[in-house]
């Protein structure tokens, strides 16, 4: 396992959710909601800042039968401008396949509801997608995922 800390971002229409693991890249956790439009790629950069993070996981949002459709294309839209921010292979676009959905029976069997479930579950849904990727990583041994060209396309 790689060394060092990274962010899971669960990108969406209205909230991105992000998430931070620790050093050693065992656990995931929610770090904040960050609200989609003007200024996202900049908090987020912020973020890989004042984390010292290695790598940024972007959700990319499938279909059960492995199709992409206008979601994906928004996360990899999302996923090149930050990676254009970013140094060179710090971005990484990884299955979220059913990540919301486990956020939400999560918080829904630690009795979070309502309101306060709407808060948090992007948090949550970044911290699943980042815990699946860094269980990858250790049982393969690779990254996971594919990297991010910040390249204009």
């Amino acid at each position: 396992m790689r060394p060092g800390v990274r962010l899971g971002v669960d990108v969406g229409s209205v909230r991105i959710g992000v998430a931070r693991s620790d050093p050693g890249g065992v656990l995931a956790s929610p770090l904040e909601t960050v609200r989609s439009g003007k200024g996202d790629v900049d908090r987020l950069v912020e973020l890989v800042g004042e984390s010292a993070a290695v790598e940024v996981v972007v959700g990319l949002p499938t279909s059960l039968s492995g199709r992409e459709g206008p979601a994906a294309e928004s996360a990899r839209r999302f996923a090149r401008l930050l990676a254009r921010r970013l140094p060179e292979g710090t971005v990484r676009l990884y299955d979220e396949r059913l990540t919301t959905v486990s956020a939400e029976a999560g918080l829904r069997a630690g009795g979070v509801h309502g309101r306060a479930r709407r808060k948090v579950v992007d948090q949550a849904a970044a911290a699943v997608l980042l815990q699946a990727a860094l269980e990858a990583e250790r049982s393969t041994g690779r990254p996971a995922g594919e990297i991010v060209r910040g390249t204009r396309t």
